[in-house]
């Protein structure tokens, strides 16, 4: 018996099915003219001689022949870090994907950011929230709330910081390799070039006035940068400690952290396929604006198919080799590729899964720009749905139909 996935597959040099023309037009694109390489008889049909790279043309085994169920045409869902420029200065250097160069991402502004050990994002603040998660080293934050409250704190692999609009911050890396990490504002159309900066601020107010603010003579300002800094190399900082010493002044902390261990968090949902963790409101409080998941998926696994109701979904690929395809009305389908550095996009209810392609663990974060995070698992709504009425509508037997998953798995192994 040959898998779903033995029926749809065709590699890129055009190899011939082995099931017979009936079976594969079973499992083929429903609509006329039928599409897809399985419905591709001519000689030569399957070959592209013109222009390209091989390197990029491989990377995307989906879009040069998609699966036969895949049908009319969608908004690119697919864009990386991997091709975005890099801003280096001495210190590290960050890199964006804004609504500008990905169309369809309206919610989220994605940044990519690297600072070396004692790297220093300089203390700034933005009038988009914040929301982070680390990917590599260690970072100590440093965040004032709107009440006047310090918050100073150390984060690691697999660890979020969330930062209100206009909540003013910095970003320091840490020995022994300071530290990368992945932004996400909660705006499309935000901008990590182009944020509220001290040293912006200070270098355009007349010293007078410096002076006035501060209390001090006018001199004291005379050495200022008079560009910003953004990104700059600094000094390595003290422990932990100390640093939440010198800014405490005997004032009460915020009462809620703006740090969450997502990575060491418990699974809400496990499977011998993978798991998924989530940061939202309800746990991580302070995280007012943006919802969260991370989702794992053994190989041949598959992050089960499924849609939120509550918010786009921006992704972004840790590691792994996943493939995704996002199904909406008309009916449109399409079928991507995503490798680590990738960035994918899910309009609000689409329904959509994500298939491990690989041999190694896939992992990506889902980000929402949602207070909660909400999910509708196509197998749970089946199941709990009168068999008799699902029946007639797949034509699937009510025996069968009572083995599928009941309970929202989240994601499914392979067998």
């Amino acid at each position: 018996m040959l898998s779903r996935r033995d029926v749809l597959a065709v590699s890129a040099a055009g190899a011939m099915m082995t099931t017979s023309t009936s079976h594969a037009a079973s499992f083929g694109n429903p609509d006329q003219p039928a599409q897809g390489a399985i419905n591709a008889k001519g000689p030569g049909n399957l070959k592209d001689p013109g222009p390209q790279s091989e390197a990029i043309g491989k990377q995307f085994p989906s879009a040069q022949f998609p699966p036969a169920t895949d049908v009319g045409g969608m908004p690119m869902d697919w864009a990386s870090f991997n091709n975005a420029p890099k801003r280096v200065q001495n210190g590290g250097w960050a890199r964006q994907v804004t609504q500008a160069d990905f169309a369809i991402s309206n919610t989220i502004t994605g940044v990519n950011m690297r600072l070396t050990a004692g790297g220093i994002r300089e203390l700034h603040w933005h009038q988009a929230a914040e929301w982070a998660i680390m990917t590599y080293g260690n970072c100590r934050i440093t965040v004032l709330d709107s009440v006047g409250r310090p918050y100073v704190a150390d984060v690691s692999e697999g660890d979020l910081w969330y930062f209100p609009a206009g909540q003013p911050h910095s970003l320091q890396g840490l020995g022994p390799d300071g530290c990368e990490f992945v932004i996400c504002f909660d705006e499309g159309d935000a901008s990590e070039f182009n944020t509220l900066l001290v040293t912006d601020w200070f270098a355009h107010t007349p010293p007078e006035v410096l002076a006035k603010n501060f209390g001090v003579p006018a001199q004291t300002f005379s050495k200022i940068p008079l560009q910003n800094l953004w990104i700059f190399q600094g000094t390595l900082p003290g422990d932990l400690a100390s640093d939440r010493a010198a800014v405490s002044n005997a004032r009460e902390v915020p009462p809620h952290p703006f740090i969450f261990r997502l990575g060491a968090s418990a699974p809400v949902k496990e499977s011998k396929g993978g798991d998924v963790r989530i940061a939202d409101s309800t746990n991580f409080l302070v995280s007012s604006n943006i919802a969260a998941a991370l989702v794992t998926v053994r190989p041949g696994g598959i992050r089960e198919m499924h849609w939120h109701p509550n918010a786009d979904e921006w992704q972004y690929y840790i590691k792994g080799r996943g493939r995704m395809t996002v199904f909406n009305t008309g009916p449109n389908a399409m079928t991507m590729d995503f490798n680590p550095g990738d960035i994918g996009y899910v309009k609000r209810n689409l329904g959509h899964y994500v298939e491990n392609v690989g041999d190694t663990d896939l992992q990506f974060v889902a980000v929402f720009r949602a207070s909660r995070y909400e999910e509708v698992s196509l197998s749970n709504w089946l199941t709990h749905t009168p068999p008799a009425l699902v029946a007639q509508h797949l034509n699937i037997d009510e025996a069968t139909i009572a083995r599928w998953p009941d309970n929202g798995p989240g994601v499914m192994p392979s067998s």
